[in-house]
């Protein structure tokens, strides 16, 4: 049973916006450097990450699938995880740089029977950055 790494490729945020964007100013999104700003090539923050991921080596048990929106736009670029009969997670506020995190956290997660990894086992960003836990279909 294959566990499911969902990546929201239309998201914009993947940090903390800079003071332009905070106060909704002219520049929102499009500050030199803000981490809200689609890139020079035209690809969203969420994109990015999607790229970073599918760049690196699969975990065993582990596929990726872009998805064009997670509803956590408020929180960043998104991930979820999820996998038959297991319990499903939302993990917000992620950059390409978190990468290499994310894929060790799937991994646990894919290794897992529930999808309830210990908590001392998970990455940070999945102990801190977590959105949303799902409960399996029954």
């Amino acid at each position: 049973m294959s566990a499911v790494l969902h990546v929201c490729t239309t998201c914009r945020a993947a940090e903390t916006a800079c003071s332009g964007c905070e106060t909704g100013g002219p520049a929102a999104g499009n500050c030199a450097g803000c981490p809200l700003a689609i890139g020079a090539d035209g690809t969203r923050p969420g994109a990015r990450l999607y790229e970073a991921l599918t760049a690196a080596a699969l975990p065993e048990g582990l596929s990726i699938r872009p998805v064009e929106c997670l509803s956590a736009c408020s929180q960043g670029c998104a991930v979820a995880l999820s996998a038959p009969g297991k319990w499903s997670y939302v993990y917000g506020r992620l950059s390409a740089h978190d990468a290499a995190e994310i894929l060790a956290g799937a991994a646990r997660y894919a290794a897992c029977a529930d999808g309830l990894v210990p908590w001392r086992e998970r990455p940070e960003i999945f102990r801190k950055q977590s959105l949303a836990r799902i409960p399996p279909q029954e």
